[in-house]
């Protein structure tokens, strides 16, 4: 995740709940007319704050029927939180009602001259629009399909063009210092496997080595083929650190340390530097991969006009995309779809005319203006902020929606998929939500179908130094949304 640069001033309210930071909701809360008084917390809700030593100020709750118009709890309902990646749904839910769930992205391939006997003499050029899917098979087959052209040379380029984002410079280590962490990679309209490495560890006990493997297969990158095994008895533990990776060198990835066979096969994806220069370097080994060979570089550049492409591949579809953001939380997908909103509305990919696309639909949807500051559309921000009631509002109006069995269907089940598969509870298998983390937030959102029988949607924001200790108290308010069948 990192900071963003941009700060969403759409109304003066906007620009006051940017000033309450990470306050607690006490304070943050004067920025919006308060909705009803205070309301007692559940008993285990209560009990769980006070062993997690989070002040109930805190916490803003709001539990209502999917289709009911007085909450059954309301905690400070209108305070302005910053809600981390529970973002996402607004994002994705905006998408699909914007774009459709069957939209896709194109990236349509050109060549500036005939092939002949084997060899392009001229270029081939990439145009990147946006598709947040473009991984490591996808790549795997448009280069076969540029092959299959009857292309064993490019006697010339291949020219990436990202021009359809205007995304400013990032610093991927702003946000916490962890610049390889694939979580905090910049959006690119050309967008090619996350710009991330995903190493393989195999123990070889007889040679006392790991065997290690990567995809994809990066040019003019080198890459250790082995690790040493620690010393035998090795506990797997923190077998990262043990690595001693040096991810700074952006032409060599260094492991100094060693591997415990204990920890039998795994897998670490990472963000190498210079990630500017990922997509060429994928697109240029994955070429050399299937035996294709250049005579010139990859680069950056701009189709020419008046080109025709050659052929184009199409990603999976919207709302096959929402899932995997929704189900596992993904940053820069979410950032790629916020981006194309923009682009697809407006025919500018940049983040400021993404974030008025999202608040005039905000506005005009939901009715609530001035309750929305999406920043990136992430959660990826400490500026971002909503508040739980119109959080709530709006998960009211996809269960109405037409395209609610796409939106509801992409938020993990609690106790069985997603970013919720490990944490049972009552509810496991009754609730679609989606949560949200960073260092002072913990927030979870969607829908809890009761025993009764009756579906409620359920917003609950913590914004506190000790958030993250916070989890078990909404666990219990989810458990509490389930057991609506008995007296309160």
């Amino acid at each position: 995740m990192h900071a963003s640069r941009f700060l969403c001033a759409r109304r003066a309210l906007c620009l006051a709940a940017c000033t309450a930071a990470l306050l607690p909701f006490g304070l943050a809360a004067r920025q919006v007319p308060p909705q009803s008084a205070a309301q007692a917390l559940p008993a285990p809700v209560e009990a769980a704050l006070q062993r997690a030593k989070v002040p109930r100020e805190a916490l803003a709750a709001v539990v209502i029927d999917v289709e009911g118009a007085k909450p059954r709890l309301s905690v400070q309902g209108d305070a302005a939180a910053n809600p981390a990646s529970v973002m996402k749904l607004v994002t994705t839910f905006a998408a699909l009602e914007l774009l459709g769930p069957a939209f896709t992205w194109e990236t349509p391939v050109y060549l500036d001259a005939p092939p002949q006997g084997g060899s392009l003499r001229g270029n081939v050029y990439i145009r990147g629009q946006g598709d947040p899917r473009l991984v490591v098979e996808r790549l795997w087959l448009l280069m076969r399909r540029l092959r299959a052209q009857g292309i064993s040379v490019i006697v010339g380029d291949i020219v990436l063009d990202r021009s359809a984002f205007a995304v400013p410079a990032h610093d991927a280590a702003q946000f916490d210092g962890e610049p390889w962490r694939p979580y905090n990679v910049a959006p690119d309209a050309l967008l090619v496997n996350f710009k991330s490495l995903t190493f393989g560890f195999v123990p070889d006990e007889a040679a006392g080595v790991a065997r290690v493997s990567h995809e994809p297969p990066l040019a003019q990158l080198e890459l250790p083929a082995s690790v040493p095994l620690a010393p035998a008895g090795t506990a797997c533990g923190d077998w990262r650190a043990g690595l001693r990776a040096d991810f700074t060198d952006a032409a060599r990835l260094a492991l100094a340390g060693s591997y415990p066979a204990a920890c039998g096969e795994r897998q670490w994806s990472i963000a190498p530097a210079d990630p500017q220069g990922y997509a060429a370097r994928a697109i240029e080994g994955m070429w050399r991969e299937l035996g294709g060979r250049l005579t010139g570089q990859v680069r950056d550049g701009r189709v020419p006009a008046g080109l025709a492409p050659a052929f184009s591949t199409t990603s999976p579809a919207l709302a096959e995309v929402v899932r995997d953001i929704n189900k596992y939380s993904n940053n820069v997908m979410t950032q790629q779809l916020f981006l194309t909103l923009a682009l697809q509305r407006t025919g500018q990919g940049s983040p400021q005319a993404a974030r008025d696309v999202l608040g005039r639909w905000w506005d005009e949807r939901v009715g609530l203006p001035g309750t929305l500051v999406a920043d990136n559309g992430a959660g990826l921000s400490r500026e971002a902020r909503v508040s739980a009631r119109a959080l709530a509002r709006m998960l009211q109006l996809a269960w109405a929606s037409p395209v609610m069995p796409e939106f509801v269907a992409s938020l993990p089940i609690m106790g069985v998929d997603g970013t919720l598969r490990r944490r049972p509870g009552q509810a496991s298998g009754a609730a679609h939500l989606k949560t949200g983390t960073l260092r002072d937030v913990t927030a979870i959102a969607g829908y809890v179908l009761g025993e009764s029988g009756r579906r409620h949607v359920l917003v609950a924001i913590v914004n506190h130094h000790n958030a993250p200790a916070a989890r078990p108290a909404l666990d219990a308010l989810v458990d509490w949304a389930r057991r609506d069948a008995e007296k309160k």
